[in-house]
């Protein structure tokens, strides 16, 4: 051993190993004298140590630290080692950090502390993200089930083993949390067959297993009321909730000895939904248009409010009373149609002729009525409550296209005028 130490001394160039510090322009310019420095570093035991274990860790799959293994090697063969390659891990220090100056260990800091390129890095682990959207709405909870089926089982407990039309609004009101004049409405999608019983059983298969507990109100009501393969509601859909209403609310108690009334009432509720709500004005009201809406907010405000004429939106009997008076005080024949003639004198001959010949062009709003010249009671509702109320959206659109429509005439008549110049 100790003659294989005096072997590896003594192959060592004593005048290699005690140079002293070589400036870069010097290793430019002798090309040889950094080769014979390498080729005696390599000569080192420490070095042929060095990379054994490098290897060695390489074929493990360890993880490789050439720059913490080099400076054990630095450590333990310094004396060995020249003092150009002892230098090698740290640039040289300033003249003046050897006065024990704070800067001076900001400079001795290794460029191995940054850590090797080699060093393996481990694959980040995926985030499982959990599902956010359901297109039927979140499936209800274990506890929100029980809960809802201990109400269900409590008010279904009777010898008939379910409900009739005439029982089931506490069932809309407690369970499903609906306006109660959504009762009859409800009983009906879930009896199809008519038999005029809904049991408990019938009731947890649409209202809990049809995923209709999770779902906003605004989407159960979109769908109690849509027929089926429908994706929208039309003015039909509507008539069965302002019969109820007419039928079970205080405040309209005084109509029901008034058939023909009552019909009014419940056409022009609908008339002034579809007014406010279907932006596109095909008849076709969509759950989107529903949502954004204020229809649910005034369907539950009339089921708490025993006047009537307190929930402004859409049910006050007297918006319903003025429009429905004014209509036919300009009906003198009382056909239930309106002509030019008969518009003119709205509002003490507030209108034009020219504007009244607008209305009749059609070109704010397309007439529902099928005889020619006339425009009947919707088409009138739709008139007056663009007229009253200027501000709201509905009736700024009607104006918008009355002018659009007048400056495109105006237009055709200055083009045909400058042709025959």
């Amino acid at each position: 051993m100790e003659i294989d130490a005096m072997e590896d001394v003594t192959c060592l160039d004593p005048e290699l190993l005690q140079l002293p510090e070589v400036s870069p322009f010097a290793l430019k310019t002798s090309p040889q004298l950094v080769e014979d420095l390498f080729s005696q570093w390599l000569s080192l035991p420490q070095t042929g140590h060095l990379v054994k274990s490098l290897i060695d860790d390489a074929k493990a799959g360890t993880a490789v630290n050439a720059c913490a293994n080099f400076s054990n090697a630095n450590a333990v063969g310094s004396n060995s080692l020249p003092s150009m390659f002892s230098s090698v891990s740290a640039p040289p220090l300033s003249p003046r950090s050897s006065s024990g100056s704070p800067r001076s260990s900001k400079q001795k800091s290794s460029p191995s502390a940054l850590g090797s390129p080699l060093k393996l890095v481990s694959e980040p682990m995926q985030e499982v993200i959990p599902q956010f959207y359901f297109q039927n709405g979140r499936p209800p909870t274990m506890e929100l089930k029980e809960h809802h089926l201990s109400k269900i089982d409590h008010l279904f407990d009777n010898p008939l083993n379910g409900l009739k039309i005439n029982e089931f609004k506490t069932v809309t009101k407690e369970v499903c949390k609906l306006p109660s004049f959504l009762s009859s409405a409800l009983f009906r999608k879930i009896d199809v067959d008519c038999v005029g019983l809904v049991t408990r059983d019938a009731f947890i298969k649409y209202w809990v297993d049809g995923n209709m507990l999770s779902m906003d109100i605004a989407t159960q009501i979109f769908e109690i009321l849509k027929r089926p393969g429908c994706r929208h509601l039309t003015q039909v859909d509507f008539k069965p909730v302002v019969r109820e209403l007419l039928a079970t609310h205080p405040g309209l108690k005084f109509l029901r000895n008034t058939p023909e009334f009552q019909d009014r009432y419940a056409e022009t509720v609908i008339y002034r939904i579809f007014y406010t709500m279907n932006r596109s004005g095909n008849g076709r009201l969509t759950l989107r248009e529903l949502k954004r809406g204020e229809l649910i907010s005034a369907m539950e405000h009339a089921d708490e409010e025993e006047d009537i004429n307190k929930v402004l939106r859409y049910f006050s009997y007297e918006h319903f009373y003025v429009i429905y008076c004014k209509f036919w005080e300009l009906d003198t024949d009382h056909d239930f149609f309106i002509d030019r003639e008969s518009l003119i004198r709205y509002g003490n001959h507030a209108l034009t002729y020219r504007i009244v010949d607008r209305i009749f062009s059609q070109a704010p709003q397309k007439f529902t009525s099928e005889v020619e010249g006339k425009m009947g009671y919707e088409d009138f509702v739709y008139f007056m409550l663009s007229e009253e109320d200027k501000s709201s959206d509905p009736s700024i659109e009607y104006w918008y296209l009355y002018i659009c429509f007048y400056i495109s005439r105006f237009q055709n008549k200055l083009h045909y005028r400058a042709l025959h110049i």
